[in-house]
């Protein structure tokens, strides 16, 4: 890896700092962040934002991970959440349920773990915004103490580095494309077919998660508007 661009960050990175947290997904470049951490730093712990807890595909994942590397992968609930729950998506709202910035996230889990570097799989070829964000704050950011090992590296890497490294990428992944993260009629229908066990598990969070893929195949599916 000695003077191979694609990991000028994470090198630097670990030259200012020996321990570091690494935000999980299972994904595609959560994995590969998570691996090229690992052989970078010499104390890494992970942490895994999650929309509903316990679902099984994504706890596979996730053992699967803790068990290859022999570290913990903290659950926590997904900032996002704060906002389905207090606004009622596909549920009833409930006011009392306070806000969670992504501030306040990561604040809870250096306070947790004593660690205060952040490390996360953003790209600056995965959308417009990324590539602002990063730019703007640059791949290592010490003022809010996040960096992005990955950040300059293009999709054709990534894919590259997990089949050299034969790492494993979560079930739900190869059927959505990325990692579970929405309540949209696409992604839930595709939840639905692959892990009914945990559809229902989610729509007991979510009772009226059933009107988002309704709304889905009325807009005529991956034919209609939705995408």
């Amino acid at each position: 890896m000695a003077n191979n661009p694609l990991f000028r960050s994470v090198e630097t990175a670990a030259a200012m700092t020996d321990s570091v947290l690494v935000g999980f997904s299972g994904g595609k470049d959560s994995v590969v962040t998570l691996d090229v951490c690992m052989k970078h730093f010499a104390h890494v712990e992970g942490f895994f934002m999650y929309q509903v807890r316990g679902l099984s595909f994504q706890e596979a994942t996730l053992r699967y991970y803790e068990d290859k590397y022999g570290i913990p992968i903290h659950r926590i609930p997904h900032f996002e959440l704060s906002e389905w729950l207090r606004y009622g998506l596909f549920r009833p709202y409930d006011f009392s349920c306070p806000i969670v910035s992504v501030k306040e996230t990561y604040d809870y889990m250096r306070e947790n773990t004593d660690i205060w570097w952040i490390a996360a799989g953003e790209r600056i070829a995965d959308s417009v915004w990324r590539r602002a964000m990063i730019k703007s704050a640059g791949t290592i950011d010490p003022k809010r103490g996040r960096f992005f090992p990955i950040a300059e590296w293009s999709k054709a890497d990534v894919q590259a580095y997990i089949r050299q490294h034969k790492l494993h990428v979560g079930a739900e992944s190869s059927r959505l494309g990325f990692s579970f993260r929405s309540l949209s009629g696409k992604d839930l229908t595709i939840i639905k077919d692959a892990f009914p066990n945990d559809y229902e598990k989610i729509k007991k969070w979510f009772p009226l998660l059933d009107v988002s893929i309704i709304n889905y195949k009325m807009l005529g599916g991956d034919n209609g508007k939705e995408k």
